[in-house]
Parts: structure tokens; C-alpha cells; sequence
């Protein structure tokens, strides 16, 4: 059986089925007992009442089977049935109903036995014939009705069962079908699968998560795929103008000058430049970027790194302005790395900043730690640019050449290293009105 939907109808219809017989067992069985029940007091009231009088009147039991004996005629006319009494402690105190005087009345018996008071007591319990069933042909043709009402809607049941099972069977196991294949889809290669979510319990949520994670594996494999095409695309521009120099000077088309080498050499180092940079993400990536946290003040790692950039700045006829609140908490950061994140910031913030502009190096405190922040008056992002600028190779400005845009690696390493430092980072922006990354950082 390798269908679960058949597993699920078998299932749902057996409980059901096992449910309604367990339950036909137990009605027909009370119904006839208390419908015996009922008969045996409909005849005990004939005779209770009489019974009561007698022992006010006699002060015992004394005589009572011959006065009430089987076949004797009640007031209404019906002969009175074989009975005994029982004492407090369950004798029977006359023969009668199968008993002899004396015998211990079993409590089954007694369960369907009727109390007799007497000055406001009671004097005995009225024990009356009940086996077999003390009823009338009629009485009998009742309890045969009720338990062929009680089998057909037993039967009635297990059909209404049935269906319901394969109605919920099928609820059940469609999203399954539907997962199963799915699955077979991406493990295929056709990613980006979805499947629809039908509701809200554990099938649902596990449909969403599928969803989830299919989306994912989608947008990872073709950011992959992009990547891998960027990185030969990026090896590619420094090695071919390697190649073609030294070929050029090798057969003499060029001379062998200073200028010549030069451009070897700085293509070389654009090229050893990727290459660490690329290491830097591969090792961010497998968890295995070297930290060697040292006590800080954020202060002084913005001073040290503002002093690496003011020739850049003056050169290019940039302000670069410094905004430290104080005090504020140390850092526990490796101070190389962080130099690096902000490096890389500033860097990204010189290329896309006009001439006269400003940047902004500030740390400020949070209620969860502290935020250094580098903000420009360049021409800024749109707001659907901003959530990809930490992406490797990603450029906001396709027109830039790649020789003056940089390796498009700068920021992603900045994230990679911020995270492994436990911190965030984020940028802000409002077209025209310059961007700014910012870097919060937890403190001990």
C-alpha cells in the first residue's frame, strides 16, 4: 500500500467503524436493560404501595408471600409476578423470583430491585422476576425495533464515515502531492518552484517555508551564477592588459620603458588586489575571517582613519568633517578590520562626491551599542537601490566603467566584516541628497 490517501480513507473509515460498533455493543445492551428497568418499577408500583400497608399494619414480613402470590389478582385487575423481598444486609426473606428464604440476593439483582418505606424508613427492597426479559410480545417487538433503528443507523454511520475520510484523506494529502512534486521539480534543476498555501495549520506553514526556501535557493544560485560570471569578467580586464603589454613588448611593438612596466605592474596589483579581496568574502563566507578584537575608542579609530584620507580629500578639494559625541563606550573590535569596513566606505564615498563636497565621519551612541556612520553629499541612491548596495559586483550606476568604479567588492566585504563583528550595518538615502552607511557595533 504505498498510497497515502488510501492509508488515511482505510484509517479514518477503521475508528469510525470500530467507534459506532463499540458504541451499537453498549446502547443495545443499555437499552435493553433499561427498558427492563422500567418495566420491572411499572410492575413494582402495582404492588409497592400495597406492600408499604402491609408491614405498617403488620409490623413484619410475616405472611407477605401468601398474601401476594404469583397469579393472585392486583387492583388493577394484572396477576402479581413471582417476587422476594430483601432484608438491609440482601437476603431474601421468602422464596420467590428463583430465590429460597435466606439466599444472598446478587447486586445485579438488586440494582433493579425497588425500595419499600414504611413510618419513613426503608423496610426492605422489592425484588422482582427479571429473567429472562419479563416482557410482553409487544415489549419484545419494541426492543427489536429499537435495535434494528440502532443497527441501520450504525450502518448509516460507517458510510458517513467513509466519506468523510476520503473527503478529509484528499484535504490531507493534496499539499503533499503537490510539495512531493515540487521537490522533484527543484531537486531537477527547475528552481523558484511555489506551491500554493491552502491553510494555516502545519501543512500550511510547511508550504510557506517550502515557498520560503525555494525562493531563496532561486535568488542564491542565479546571485552565483552572476557572481561567477562578474569574477571572470573582473580576472579578466587586468590579465588581458598584462598579456597584451608583455606581448607587445616581448615582440618589440612596444618598448621596454618605464611607462610600459608601470601599466604591467598596476594591473598586476589591480589584479593581486581582487584576488585578496575575493579571499577576504571566501573566508567571511565559511566563518573563518581571522578577528583579533582590541579595546577602542570610537573616536580614535574614526581620527586614525580620517588621517589616512586627507590628501585624497584635499586633492580633490573635499571636506571630510569629524563628528564624535562624548563619551562614549569602547569598542571591542580588531581595529585593522574596522579599518578596512571604513576604508572601503570612504572610498565608495570619494568616487561618487562632487568636487567642493563634504564627507562626514561620526559616532554616536545607541541603546544598543555604538553607531559610526559615513555620510557624503554625492547625488545619492533611489530607495530601490539601497538594499542592494552590499551586494558583490553590484553597481548603482551601470555606465561606470569598472577601471574607474572600483571591484564592486568594497561593501560587501565592509558587511561581511561588520557581521562577523556582531554588528549591522545599513545605508540611507534620499536621491540628491548623499548617502549614508551606517555601522552599529555592540560594546562589552
Amino acid at each position: 500500500m504505498r498510497s497515502i490517501t488510501l492509508k488515511l480513507i482505510l484509517g479514518f473509515f477503521g475508528i469510525g467503524l470500530v467507534s459506532i460498533f463499540v458504541l451499537g455493543l453498549l446502547a443495545r445492551s443499555n437499552t435493553r436493560d433499561e427498558f427492563t428497568r422500567f418495566v420491572v418499577e411499572a410492575r413494582g408500583e402495582n404492588i409497592i404501595a400495597r406492600l408499604s400497608n402491609y408491614y405498617e399494619t403488620n409490623g413484619s414480613w410475616d405472611g407477605v408471600n401468601e398474601t401476594f402470590a404469583p397469579g393472585a389478582q392486583a387492583e388493577n385487575g394484572q396477576p402479581f409476578p413471582s417476587f422476594t423481598i430483601a432484608d438491609e444486609n440482601g437476603h431474601a426473606l421468602f422464596e420467590g423470583d428463583g430465590f429460597q428464604s435466606g439466599e444472598i440476593i446478587p447486586n445485579h439483582e438488586l440494582e433493579f430491585g425497588i425500595p419499600i418505606n414504611a413510618d419513613g424508613r426503608t423496610v426492605g427492597i422489592l425484588v422482582i422476576e427479571s429473567r429472562p426479559f419479563p416482557g410482553t410480545p409487544r415489549e419484545e417487538e419494541f426492543i427489536e425495533r429499537v435495535n434494528l433503528f440502532l443497527l441501520y443507523s450504525g450502518l448509516g454511520a460507517s458510510l458517513i464515515a467513509l466519506l468523510l475520510g476520503i473527503m478529509l484523506s484528499r484535504t490531507i494529502a493534496r499539499p503533499i502531492r503537490e510539495l512531493t512534486r515540487a521537490t522533484h521539480a527543484v531537486s531537477e534543476g527547475n528552481l523558484g518552484q511555489q506551491v500554493p498555501v491552502r491553510s494555516r495549520d502545519e501543512l500550511g506553514e510547511l508550504a510557506r517555508a517550502f515557498n520560503k526556501m525555494s525562493a531563496e535557493l532561486s535568488r542564491s544560485v542565479n546571485a552565483r551564477r552572476q557572481m561567477t560570471a562578474d569574477i571572470a569578467h573582473e580576472l579578466r580586464t587586468p590579465l588581458s592588459l598584462i598579456l597584451g603589454h608583455a606581448e607587445a613588448v616581448h615582440d618589440g611593438v612596444l618598448p621596454p620603458t618605464r611607462e610600459n612596466f608601470e601599466i604591467i605592474r598596476e594591473e598586476a596589483a589591480r589584479l593581486e588586489h581582487l584576488v585578496d579581496d575575493l579571499r577576504t568574502l571566501s573566508l567571511a563566507d565559511a566563518g573563518e575571517l581571522a578577528i583579533q578584537p582590541q579595546t577602542i575608542s570610537p573616536a580614535r579609530l574614526l581620527e586614525e582613519v580620517a588621517t589616512l584620507f586627507r590628501f585624497q580629500t584635499q586633492t580633490k578639494n573635499l571636506t571630510l568633517d569629524l563628528d564624535t559625541a562624548s563619551p562614549l563606550p569602547d569598542l571591542e573590535v580588531d581595529p585593522g578590520r574596522m579599518t578596512q569596513v571604513l576604508t572601503n566606505i570612504l572610498d565608495n564615498a570619494l568616487r561618487h562626491t562632487p568636487e567642493g563636497g563634504r564627507i562626514t565621519l561620526a559616532a554616536r551612541g545607541t541603546s544598543d551599542g555604538v553607531a559610526l556612520s559615513v555620510r557624503d553629499s554625492g547625488p545619492g541612491l533611489p530607495a530601490d537601490d539601497l538594499p542592494r548596495i552590499f551586494d558583490r559586483f553590484y553597481r548603482a550606476d551601470e555606465a561606470r566603467v569598472r577601471h574607474e568604479g572600483g571591484s564592486g567588492l568594497g561593501l560587501a566585504i565592509a558587511k561581511s566584516i561588520v557581521l562577523a563583528h556582531g554588528g549591522q550595518i545599513r545605508a540611507e538615502s534620499e536621491q540628491g541628497m548623499g548617502l549614508e552607511i551606517i555601522i552599529t557595533l555592540p560594546v562589552k
